[in-house]
């Protein structure tokens, strides 16, 4: 019997339409909600109607330490002077040997924030960006992405 594998990832990695943005030590926000809505009936005191609305995205917030790559996500914040133009990303969680254990396709991603690394001689820390995204939902498995 084969044993059982575990979903433990070491590494995201990102790209946007193709576009490699290399890899993130954490990902956090991937998730989605049905917004409920409560409605009373009238003469009926002991119900309340949860109607489901609409489906809600949380951003997406990516973080790593500073890396030749981060100049990719500089020049992306860069070309929406120009016009927002929405992307698709897919972002993979990997293994330490690099096998993709989860991948998810976000559609219609814009970056919202990115914040650099607080940088002083007084301290020798890691120099740490965080990307945040975005989105409309999530491609369905096979469709693209």
């Amino acid at each position: 019997m084969p044993a059982d594998i575990h979903a433990v990832a070491v590494s995201f990695v990102v790209s946007i339409d193709d576009e490699d943005l290399g890899s993130f030590n954490s990902c956090d926000g991937l998730g989605c909600e049905i917004v409920m809505e409560q409605r009373e009936e009238g003469g009926n005191n002991g119900y309340v109607w949860q109607l489901p609305t609409r489906i809600k995205y949380s951003n997406v917030k990516l973080s790593r330490p500073l890396t030749e790559q981060s100049a990719k996500i500089a020049a992306w914040f860069g070309s929406m002077a120009s016009g927002i133009e929405r992307k698709t990303a897919t972002i993979e969680a990997r293994t330490a040997e690099g096998k993709v254990i989860a991948r998810w396709a976000l559609v219609d991603v814009v970056p919202v924030k990115w914040s650099g690394p607080q940088l002083s001689l007084d301290s020798a820390k890691v120099a740490i960006e965080t990307l945040e995204l975005a989105h409309h939902g999530f491609l369905a498995p096979g469709s693209g992405g």
